[in-house]
C-alpha cells in the first residue's frame, strides 16, 4: 500500500470510552441536545424526518484513534458501514484505505479522486462488472475469495504486470455479535477453509498464475467482537500457514489481513474496547507468532468500519402515535425498518432520547416501532421514555452511523432519508432525501 499522510500531532488522543453519543453531545436547555455545536431539534425541524445526523469531527477522531492504535499498519475504511463522497474524502484526508465490495462503490471512490492503490475489493461473489472496473481503475488489492474466482480474475488482467491479489482463508473461528454476523468459522459462504485444505489448495493456484501476484492471506471473523482475543486467535493460525506457504513455495507473503468487525456501544453498559485495546493485543499477538515460526513480521491491516462510523450518527425520528395496550406502550415514528433494518435482521438494540422538549414526567419503558407492515418493526425494544410521549415528539437514536443508511430500502415507498454533516455549530447536507419523483422516474412500464 502507499504512503498516507502524517498523522496531526497537535491534537490531543482522543478517548474512545464507549459512550453511545459522539464526544461532542452536550446536553441544551429545553431537553435538547446538541451535537457538533448544533442542537438536534433544529435539525429535525430543518430537514425533516427521518434525518441521520453525523459528527464530522467524531468520524475523523475516529480514524486517527485506529492508526495511532496501529501505526505500522494500513487502516482500511470498510465502506459498506456508509458511503458518500464526503466519507470518501475524509477517509483519504486522515490516510485510510477503502474496502469496497462493488464496482458502485468503487466508481464513487473514482468521483472523489481516492487513490486506487489504497483500495482493497472484497466480495463472495464479484460480479464480471466488479472485477472489470477493479482492473480499470488499478485498485491495490482484490481479495479472493473461492477458487472459481482465481481463474475468472487472471483471464481478465489486462497485464503488462500481475495484480496484486490476497486469499481469505476461513480460520474456523466462531466470533461476532449474532450468528447472523459471524463470517469466521466453518460451512458458510465466506473464504477458504483453513482446517480442509481448500485454502492451501487455492494459493497454490494462485502462486500458479502469472497474471496475479499473491501479496498476503486475509481473513474476517464477523462483526460487533468485543474483545482482541479472537482476532489474537486468528494471528496464531495464519501465521503458521504464512510460514508453510514459505517453506513448500519459495514466497514469503509481506502482508496480513485481519479484516475488521470491532464492536461499537449501541446501549450504555455495551462492551467496547477502544482502538488501542484491539491494537496491543493484535500487535503483541502477531511479534509472538511469527518469533515462534521463524516468520518476518508481516504488514498488517485492519478493516474498521462501524466503529468510525457507528458513533458518530445519530438518527431522528418524529413520534407518529402513541398506543398503550396489553400493559405496554407502543411509540409509532415516521421511519422504521426500511432506513434501520439491524433489528429485524439480527436482534440489534438501541437506546432512544426524547430530544427537544423536558418534563417532569415519570419515564415508563416504551417499545419504539416503525410506520411498516411488519409486526418485526420495531426500532428499540422497551427502552425509557417520559409518560407523557406523544405526537410530534422526537426522539434520537445514538450510534446509528454505520448499516442503517447503507443498508436502507425503498419499502412501502417512503423514501431513504437523508444525511446532514455537522461540525463546529454548522450543518450541510450530505445526502438528500429519496422522493416519489426518485421512484417515478425508475418506474418506465405502461
Amino acid at each position: 500500500m502507499t504512503t498516507v499522510p502524517a498523522l496531526p500531532t497537535t491534537l490531543p488522543e482522543r478517548l474512545m470510552a464507549p459512550s453511545v453519543w459522539p464526544a461532542s453531545a452536550t446536553l441544551a436547555p429545553g431537553g435538547d441536545v446538541t451535537v457538533g455545536g448544533v442542537p438536534l431539534l433544529e435539525l429535525a425541524e430543518r430537514y425533516g424526518t427521518p434525518v441521520y445526523v453525523l459528527d464530522e469531527d467524531e468520524v475523523r477522531a475516529r480514524a486517527r484513534a485506529w492508526r495511532r492504535a496501529l501505526p505500522d499498519a494500513d487502516v482500511v475504511y470498510a465502506a459498506k458501514a456508509f458511503l458518500c463522497r464526503a466519507v470518501v474524502d475524509w477517509m483519504e484526508q486522515e490516510g485510510l484505505g477503502l474496502d469496497v465490495c462493488s464496482a458502485g462503490e468503487l466508481e464513487l471512490a473514482a468521483t472523489r479522486g481516492f487513490p486506487a492503490e489504497r483500495i482493497v475489493l472484497h466480495g463472495n461473489a464479484k460480479s464480471p462488472a466488479d472485477l472489470r472496473t477493479a482492473l480499470r481503475l488499478g485498485v491495490g488489492r482484490i481479495v479472493i475469495d473461492s477458487a472459481g474466482e482465481i481463474a475468472s480474475l487472471a483471464a481478465r488482467v489486462p497485464g503488462p504486470g500481475p495484480q496484486q491479489v490476497m486469499v481469505r482463508v476461513l480460520p474456523g473461528i466462531e466470533a461476532g455479535g449474532h450468528r447472523k454476523i459471524r463470517t469466521g468459522g466453518e460451512g458458510q459462504k465466506f473464504g477458504l477453509s483453513l482446517a480442509n485444505g481448500d485454502a492451501e489448495d487455492a494459493i497454490a493456484r494462485v502462486v500458479g498464475q502469472p497474471c496475479l501476484e499473491l501479496v498476503g492471506l486475509h481473513c474476517h471473523l464477523g462483526s460487533q467482537i468485543s474483545s482482541p482475543e479472537p482476532y489474537a486467535r486468528a494471528v496464531r493460525r495464519l501465521v503458521p500457514l504464512l510460514a508453510r506457504i514459505r517453506d513448500r513455495h519459495g514466497i514469503t507473503l509481506p502482508e496480513l489481513d485481519l479484516g475488521g468487525g470491532f464492536a461499537v456501544a449501541h446501549r450504555p453498559g455495551d462492551p467496547a474496547p477502544a482502538p488501542a485495546a484491539y491494537g496491543r493485543r493484535i500487535h503483541d499477538e502477531l511479534i509472538r507468532s511469527c518469533a515462534a515460526a521463524d516468520f518476518p513480521v508481516p504488514r498488517l491491516t485492519v478493516e474498521p468500519g462501524r466503529s468510525i462510523m457507528a458513533p458518530a450518527g445519530v438518527a431522528l425520528y418524529r413520534v407518529l402515535a402513541v398506543k398503550r395496550t396489553g400493559g405496554r406502550v407502543f411509540a409509532a415514528v415516521d421511519g422504521g425498518m426500511s432506513d434501520n433494518p439491524r433489528p429485524a435482521l439480527y436482534g440489534a438494540r438501541y437506546t432512544v432520547r426524547r430530544v427537544g422538549r423536558s418534563t417532569a414526567a415519570p419515564m415508563r419503558a416504551t417499545t419504539v416501532v416503525g410506520r411498516h407492515c411488519e409486526a418485526g418493526d420495531v426500532l428499540a425494544e422497551s427502552v425509557e421514555l417520559p409518560d407523557d410521549l406523544r405526537p410530534g415528539d422526537v426522539l434520537a437514536v445514538p450510534a446509528s452511523g454505520a448499516y442503517h443508511v447503507s443498508m436502507a430500502s425503498g419499502y412501502n415507498l417512503t423514501g431513504r432519508p437523508p444525511v446532514v454533516a455537522v461540525r463546529a455549530g454548522r450543518s450541510r447536507p450530505l445526502m438528500r432525501r429519496e422522493t416519489f419523483e426518485d421512484h417515478r422516474s425508475r418506474d418506465i412500464g405502461l
